[in-house]
């Protein structure tokens, strides 16, 4: 027929969800709960728009997502790009707004961010985060508090099998200064090369910090160019290991070279470890290792992450760190910050695994049904009642 409609097929775009009743309703939950233990630590709610100036995403931080930026142009005709994480735009904030934003100041952040990177299982190009940021304290006894924040999020839920790495970006740049690494650009290759120890294992590593690799694919992966003895000193150094943090610290004492990076590194790492123990905060929740690198550039000090030793394969659920220098990017004020930030999605895959995720497909309590020849009014002033009465409610006609 000449005037047949043609229907348009209904279909999700490529890396992103629809989120159904019983998907959405656990996951408000969720984030409901996040949030009260980011009240109870003195964290005040903000909110910045999903689009930022392309300028302001792009350099420290936004280089290495540069190709994964959703990159869009204004009516005006302004470069602009949707928001890569919650840190930069905060960054901006402190900037922007100095009057209004007296440091210290704790902030909370809760919503979607976008990345358009190669989607996968679990991995999707439009995602929650759910952040915590302190601007104006430079003391690592803040840092405590953040891993402190990530441990009782945990509790919140009920799991106590959980473990936060930590770690210091400086404790590496002086075990790198020691090899004679000192350009930015190779400790930087460094640093993306360690913190894929993990996921690619020793083997892989070694190759990428010498000649570099042919992945499982057949694509060629550079290599950072360095020499045994280099590489050596640097695989030796992420493999360490001790009983406690206080013997961590020993290790790090005896393994780095005497420089003033590594004597300040060291009393970072030292009243960290007081503070977490002055915090509660077990061995077994938050243990120091070297091997923990974390990709972004801005991170400046000490950097954390957490993992779930019975749900291995969901990798990290949480992580940060320290990033000093960032607000400099936009004005000449020095202002230390650190925080950290829950990958919702990857945290409620998890957390489902673990069993700790009650399903639940309405929130409905009460079902007020009409019966023969009641009259709808009547059905409509029981469900008033019920409603009043502060139950969840839903009239069935």
């Amino acid at each position: 027929m000449a005037n047949e409609k043609k229907y348009i097929e209904p279909n999700t775009l490529k890396g992103f969800q629809d989120l159904l009743p019983e998907e959405l309703i656990p996951r408000k939950r969720l984030i409901q709960t996040i949030e009260s233990v980011f009240e109870r630590y003195g964290f005040a709610p903000l909110e910045t728009p999903a689009l930022e100036y392309l300028e302001v995403l792009l350099g420290t931080g936004g280089e290495n997502t540069n190709k994964e930026l959703f990159r869009l142009e204004s009516p005006e005709g302004e470069a602009i790009a949707m928001r890569f994480d919650m840190t930069v735009p905060f960054a901006r904030l402190l900037a922007q707004y100095p009057d209004r934003l007296k440091t210290p100041f704790r902030r909370d952040a809760i919503g979607p961010v976008w990345r358009a990177d190669k989607p996968g299982p679990g991995r999707f190009r439009q995602f929650v985060q759910c952040d915590i940021d302190v601007a104006g304290a430079a003391t690592p006894a803040v840092d405590a508090e953040i891993i402190a924040v990530m441990c009782a999020v945990m509790s919140a839920f009920g799991v106590e099998e959980y473990t936060v790495l930590v770690n210091n970006r400086k404790l590496i740049d002086a075990m790198l200064e020691g090899c004679g690494i000192a350009e930015a650009v190779r400790q930087k290759h460094v640093l993306r090369v360690i913190d894929k120890l993990a996921k690619v294992g020793v083997g892989n590593v070694r190759l990428e910090l010498g000649p570099g690799r042919v992945d499982e694919s057949g694509d060629p992966i550079p290599g950072v160019g360095l020499d045994a003895a280099a590489i050596d000193t640097i695989l030796a150094f992420v493999a360490l290991a001790a009983a406690s943090r206080a013997d961590m610290i020993t290790q790090f004492e005896a393994n780095l070279p005497q420089c003033p990076l590594t004597t300040e590194a060291i009393n970072e790492m030292r009243e960290l470890a007081e503070s977490l123990d002055a915090l509660g905060v077990k061995e077994g929740h938050a243990r120091f290792d070297p091997s923990l690198a974390r990709g972004l550039d801005y991170y400046t000090g000490p950097v954390f992450e957490m993992i779930l030793p019975n749900a291995p394969e969901f990798g990290s659920v949480m992580g940060g760190g320290r990033y000093d220098g960032l607000v400099e990017r936009f004005v000449n004020r020095p202002t230390p910050c650190t925080g950290m930030s829950v990958g919702l999605d990857r945290l409620l895959a998890a957390l489902n695994a673990l069993g700790r995720v009650t399903p639940a497909k309405t929130p409905v309590e009460v079902l007020v049904v009409t019966m023969g020849n009641v009259p709808k009014a009547e059905t409509l002033r029981l469900a008033s009642e019920l409603r009043a009465a502060g139950f969840c409610t839903e009239t069935f006609f």
